[in-house]
Order: C-alpha cells, then structure tokens, then sequence
C-alpha cells in the first residue's frame, strides 16, 4: 500500500474517534447547566438545615432524585407557585422558565451526567438555617412543649421574654418551629411584659409575623419595617397537629434590626368569613369575603389561607369609581404551600375600595386530603375544619410622634 494511502486511512481512524470521543461528551450536564438553575431556584430550600427534604447544592445530593426533579418541574409542582400569571406580577415568583424545564428534562434523559467540576459556579452562599440572613437577635421559648401521638391540641401561647429595654425596628423576622411537621401555624406578637397574658392580640397592631408549612422568613423593603416595643415579651400563638408520632418543640425567632430609621411601617389587612357551611360531599362549595379599606393603602402582598378542602382563591379590588381588578388568582390552593404573593410594585387603592375574596372549597371523595366528605364543614381552628381568610400586607407612613430609633 502506498504511504499516501496509509496516511488517509490513518486520517479517517482519527477523525472516526473524534468523532466517537465528542459524541460521548453530554451537552447537558449537572455542573454546567442544571446547577446554575437549582442554585437561583431551589436552593434557598433545598440545602442543609432547611426544611426542603433534600439538598441540591452538589451532584451527588440531586443524582439520586434525577427523575422526581424531571416530572416535579415538568408538572411544574417545583418550585411551588400558586398564582394564576394572567393577573399581576410578583417579585418572589420562583417558576422556571420553559428553557430552564427543557435543560433540566434534557439532562435527565441523557443519565443526568455530572460533567467537568471546573464547569460548577460558584455555590451560594447562605447562612445555616436561616432564610433571612444571620439574625442580631434569636429569642426561644423557655422549655420544649411535648406533642402527643393523637388527639386534639387547642391553641396554646407561649411568652418568650426579650428583654429588651427599649423600641427596635424589625427589617426581617424568621420564625422556625423545632417540629415543623406537627405546626399548622405560629403566629407571633408583643405584648408588656409585666402584663397578664392577652390571648386575643395574635392577628392585632402588635403582630411581628407568623409562620405556615414551608414558609421562609420575611425580608421588609429598604425604608419599611415593624415596630417592636421594648419592654414586651414576644407571644407564640401555637396551633400544633397531631399526625401519629410523637414530637417536641422549641420554636425560635430570629429577627434581623434595621440599621437606620424607617420611613415607613407595615401594615395588615383581611377579608374573613366565619359563618359559612360547606356542605357535605360539595366539590365545589363558595365562599366570599368583604373589606373596605377606610383610608388610601398601598398594598404590597397577598396571603389566601384555607384549610385541606380549600380549592381556589381570588381577590378583586372594586373602586369607588365603579370600576373593578383582579389582583391575584390562585386556581390550585395548596394548604402545604401556603405563599405570601409580594407584589412587584406597591399598589395603591383608594379609600374606599372593596376588596372582595372569592373562595371556593371541594369537600367530595374527590379531596384525596379531605378529612371525611361526609360531614358539613364549619369555621374552626382545627386542621380537619375549615377557615377563610384573605390576608393582604401594606405600608403606611409613621404615626406622627412613633419614635424612630436606630440600631
């Protein structure tokens, strides 16, 4: 054979084995392309110490959970979001784009590969067991509370001393139940310290924050916070559930103090009804809810909460000028995933303004969470029972005369 020739065909072997070598590299790999998505997306759940229950930071953690990954976000069921797109837009929405669901589809369907290490960005970074940040503050409750097996636990309060001798300004407040499992709700307020203990103050003007299933700290604007007068204890509206196993509690508070003065302060509102009956073996029960604001509000977020046979929520702003707006739709309430929906941009309603909830609940067999279909439902605090609450957040400017003290 002649050397040319031997020289082509060598050629050819080489171009064949390249060829062989780049088919074998993955396009879509772990540490290239799907770990930039969990580390914007997932992570600030999905990590060591939080609630989430598994990590995401590294490959060998999201390996084993490849194909759950795949058809969590193909239904996208992950990350949780309940909000209807058509109406409003909101600053912690945390859905994947169509490209980010394709990319991690694409990965698993190659035998998600790793890839180069020299391809992983940098991993965020996050404070252990904490949402918000390092707190300058962490308060807990005294003693631990035992929860039993079974049976029905009423509300209980827990007052935790803080301490504190004079006003500070919250900018954030993070809430973590030491049993998360068996916590329907916390909900935390103040209070003198040297008063009796006032049980009716959980949803008053001393509220600093609460708590629900899988939900993280809260985070107040730059210039807005929430006054926590000094001299008060902190009390825990604690609504346990029992679930077969026993468990026991320490609720903590962590709570990060603004670093200058305020401009503004949070507020709250809701639209409640306490008097409605779902009928037994109703799909599709309503329930409405009315306020009226009595002064001009800036409107910064909304939280639905219902209990397991909640179905959908809507809010509708109707103004004084007659006209109406939705402003959020949830069409797939999920009681596991109760989402405060923050607003991109503060709202501002007119005084005046109704705003109107709109509820709908499905007590049928066809609930696979429903308690027993065969019963009317009422209002209770129970989990098994019902409630309907539109809450909604806003911000006003100081009271004259609210003492504006930095930390």
């Amino acid at each position: 054979m002649r050397r040319s020739s031997v020289g082509f065909l060598a050629a050819l072997v080489a171009l064949a084995a390249s060829a062989r070598v780049a088919d074998a590299e993955p396009s879509v790999t772990f540490t290239k392309d799907v770990a930039p998505i969990f580390y914007k997306n997932c992570a600030e759940c999905h990590r060591p110490t939080m609630f989430a229950p598994m990590s995401l930071l590294t490959y060998d953690d999201a390996r084993p959970y490849a194909r759950s990954i795949k058809q969590k976000v193909v239904a996208r069921q992950m990350p949780p979001w309940g909000a209807d797109p058509t109406y409003g837009t909101f600053k912690n929405d945390p859905r994947l784009s169509q490209q980010d669901i394709d990319t991690i589809v694409a990965w698993v369907d190659a035998g998600a590969p790793k890839g180069d290490d020299t391809d992983l960005p940098a991993k965020p970074q996050f404070v252990d067991g904490w949402t918000i940040g390092q707190p300058d503050a962490v308060f807990t409750m005294d003693e631990e509370y035992k929860i039993p097996e079974t049976g029905t636990i009423p509300y209980l309060y827990f007052r935790v001393p803080t301490h504190l001798t004079e006003d500070k300004w919250i900018q954030a407040i993070e809430i973590k139940p030491g049993a998360r499992a068996h916590v329907h709700h916390i909900i935390a307020y103040t209070q003198p310290a040297d008063a009796p203990l006032n049980r009716g103050g959980a949803l008053g003007p001393t509220n600093i924050g609460g708590v629900t299933p899988n939900k993280p700290g809260v985070v107040f604007p730059p210039g807005v916070a929430r006054l926590m007068r000094g001299n008060s204890d902190i009390v825990l509206q604690m609504h346990y559930t029992t679930n077969g196993t026993e468990a026991t509690d320490r609720t903590t508070v962590g709570i990060i103090y603004a670093k200058e003065p305020p401009t503004k302060m949070t507020q709250g509102g809701m639209a409640i009804n306490t008097q409605f009956v779902i009928p037994a073996n109703d799909g599709n029960a309503e329930v409405k809810g009315m306020a009226t604001l009595p002064r001009d509000t800036t409107l910064t977020s909304l939280t639905p909460h219902m209990h397991m046979r909640g179905k959908d929520m809507i809010y509708i702003a109707h103004y004084p000028d007659g006209t109406s707006e939705t402003l959020l739709s949830v069409p797939r309430y999920d009681f596991n995933w109760q989402i405060t929906y923050e607003l991109a941009q503060p709202k501002q309603l007119p005084k005046g303004t109704r705003i109107e909830v709109i509820a709908h609940y499905d007590n049928s067999p066809a609930n696979k969470v429903n308690p027993d279909p065969t019963k009317d439902v009422r209002w209770g605090d129970q989990t098994w029972e019902e409630m309907m609450i539109g809450f909604w957040g806003a911000v006003a400017p100081l009271p004259t005369g609210t003492q504006q003290q930095q930390q």
